[in-house]
């Protein structure tokens, strides 16, 4: 199953934020510290170009503290970007960690005390409206469990000589690995409206009895791990009164399974490393090259017969 979700809104988005892109000094990209690469838009790197970039890993009260740290290692290897991972609960001394952070990512303009436009960007509910309301010390946007909230680019005055622009969740047209859409879904950055629960519960069975047995079999009191996910649903449903007329309701199970694992009844989890999103990108190299050759073949095909009939 591939899972999509890009509505009308989220091109308009892209498209004001494009526009905005020149005035920007500093881009602060929030991402979810349980998936550090697949919530990052690729559409927002493309369009900033060499941008100086602050990734500020969320939620990472809910993530694996050992990959966070591999994954800041990862980031920073580009002399461009710095890394913070917070729980955005408790932002501690964010509020002025940011501003002094902008500063150094843009000296030229701090030294001549000119103000310092940051975009704030992100994927959807990832964080970036409870970021907003954190620096501006006031509820200046909506937050929400769901994605898609805010749906207007905003603006945040501070008082130490920094703009914030806030931009609404944004997803890009098409996610070209599977594994990069099930993840998006399992953290909730794409609607529940467009999943469905038992094909995601599969995934993140299977994910997690590889790599976080021990949390699965604590919260649903198992011995042991069932052999496959299709029994560590069933065994979700008979300990959760997830049965449906006396039968398993997979759906009903991977929606707590699911549920879960967002709550953090799991233990602290990342879905993917550095390793093995590389390995993924070498996939999705290799598929766009095998198009890249069919479409050439075609081309060429479609030349030979227009080169024939002008010769007959």
């Amino acid at each position: 199953m591939s899972i999509q979700w890009y509505p009308g809104h989220m091109h308009k988005a892209r498209k004001q934020m494009i526009e905005l892109l020149p005035r920007i000094d500093v881009l602060v990209e929030i991402l979810d510290a349980r998936l550090p690469h697949s919530s990052q838009n690729p559409v927002i790197a493309e369009a900033a170009g060499d941008k100086p970039v602050i990734k500020l890993l969320s939620k990472d009260d809910l993530a694996d503290p050992e990959l966070t740290t591999r994954w800041q290692a990862h980031f920073e290897q580009d002399s461009n970007t710095r890394t913070l991972a917070v729980d955005l609960r408790f932002p501690g001394k964010l509020k002025s960690l940011i501003p002094e952070l902008c500063r150094k990512l843009a000296p030229s303009k701090a030294e001549q005390n000119r103000t310092i436009n940051v975009l704030v960007a992100g994927i959807p509910n990832v964080g970036k409206s409870t970021f907003i309301n954190t620096m501006a010390g006031r509820p200046a946007t909506k937050t929400g469990n769901e994605p898609a909230v805010t749906k207007a680019q905003q603006q945040i005055n501070l008082p130490d000589g920094v703009i914030l622009f806030d931009s609404p969740g944004m997803l890009w047209p098409k996610l070209e690995h599977d594994n990069t859409g099930f993840r998006l879904a399992a953290t909730s950055a794409i609607k529940n409206t467009v999943i469905d629960f038992e094909d995601l519960g599969e995934y993140l069975g299977e994910f997690l009895m590889a790599h976080y047995p021990a949390g699965l079999q604590e919260r649903y009191s198992l011995k042991q791990l069932p052999k496959d996910t299709h029994g560590l649903l069933s065994a979700i449903c008979t300990r959760r009164g997830g049965m449906k007329a006396n039968q398993v309701d997979f759906y009903k199970a991977g929606e707590i399974l699911i549920s879960d694992f967002r709550a953090g009844r799991l233990g602290r989890i990342t879905l993917e490393s550095p390793e093995v999103i590389g390995a993924e990108l070498e996939e999705i190299a290799a598929e766009r090259a095998r198009k890249a050759a069919l479409e050439a073949e075609k081309e060429a095909q479609k030349a030979l017969k227009k080169a024939g009939k002008r010769h007959t």
